[in-house]
């Protein structure tokens, strides 16, 4: 297993404030961790209307995790709600956005990519039982659990999943398999370099 391959705890989460400063958020982990990073993860926490930062370069896919809805309203008069239990959007980073609480705060899971470095997958599955996850030169994985709990088996080394904790499956020089046991609900995200 690649030694930075990890799990991060949900109560690990760097809390810090919107580029804009309008809102605060949880990052979770961004690569590398520098400024100059290629991807990120974050969880907004909206507690009231306000325009999103503006992130040039980059793409971005939101996922409401928590709360009874978020609309995101766009300069070119396009309006899209999110709705529970987990609806999503993927959006370029430079759009100019305004998220509007539908009925109180939310939390949303925030991905965001840059897209001259890197392509970005994200998906909703729930887990009934074992799911495996391969990465190779140039992949990431990430799974980030919704609900429930869920254990890496040993071979992994990686441990235990609780509800809102974040697995970071590292590439190494080979492919390298992880199995994921258990219960509930994930985002699993497939991270690849793109070739310069």
């Amino acid at each position: 297993m690649p030694a930075s391959s990890r799990l991060i705890p949900a109560n690990e989460y760097r809390r810090e404030r919107w580029k804009n400063g309008l809102g605060w958020t949880r990052e979770i982990v961004r690569v590398p961790d520098s400024d100059a990073w290629d991807w990120r993860l974050s969880i907004a926490e909206i507690e009231r209307d306000a325009a999103f930062s503006s992130f040039p370069g980059i793409d971005r896919e939101l996922v409401l995790l928590r709360g009874n809805g978020l609309r995101l309203t766009f300069d070119d008069g396009r309006a899209v709600d999110l709705l529970p239990p987990h609806d999503r959007l993927r959006f370029a980073g430079e759009d100019a956005v305004t998220g509007e609480l539908i009925d109180g705060a939310t939390h949303d899971f925030n991905l965001m990519w840059r897209r001259d470095r890197v392509r970005a997958e994200l998906l909703h599955r729930p887990l009934v039982g074992p799911m495996l996850f391969f990465t190779e030169p140039g992949v990431h994985w990430v799974v980030h659990l919704i609900a429930g709990q869920a254990a890496f088996d040993a071979a992994g080394g990686l441990g235990h999943l609780w509800s809102g904790d974040t697995a970071i499956l590292v590439p190494g020089e080979e492919r390298t398999r992880y199995a994921l046991q258990g219960g509930g609900e994930l985002l699993a995200i497939r991270i690849e370099a793109v070739d310069d």
